[in-house]
């Protein structure tokens, strides 16, 4: 019986959420973009100021693919000055390589503070697998 309540406490246990060096929840967000509407890419810089204002050690992944895509191009970006300074905050910005080939959009514009992934869904969907917290970005 003993080992019992051991195991049941270690399972338990081992369904807290993450804690940070503070003692606070440490959140893992991704987010997922896929609207070409500057309004939206305009929403998601302040919501992601307002993310980092009420939890500073977020760690913040915004995965971007089909239209949304355009948010980290330079030559149609209305965003990539606050993009810039989120990036330089620590949070990460991808552009979906699956979605750059589709599009035959060239990769030489893609802003340089933005990374890739090869499949924007799968690398979402493995990030959920791995227990962050999925939001979809846009109205």
């Amino acid at each position: 019986m003993k080992q019992l309540f051991i195991l049941f406490m270690l399972v338990i246990g081992g369904l807290t959420p993450a804690r940070s060096q503070t003692g606070t929840q440490q959140h893992r967000i991704v987010l997922q973009l896929t609207s070409g509407d500057t309004l939206v890419h305009k929403n998601l810089m302040k919501q992601l100021r307002n993310i980092l204002d009420a939890a500073p050690t977020a760690q913040i992944e915004i995965v971007c693919h089909g239209p949304g895509l355009d948010m980290l191009m330079g030559d149609r970006s209305v965003v990539a000055d606050k993009l810039q300074e989120r990036s330089a905050q620590g949070i990460s910005f991808l552009a979906c390589e699956n979605t750059i080939r589709e599009r035959k959009l060239d990769r030489a514009l893609v802003l340089p503070s933005a990374g890739y992934v090869k499949a924007g869904i799968i690398h979402i969907v493995e990030r959920q697998e791995e227990g962050w917290s999925y939001i979809k970005a846009g109205y």
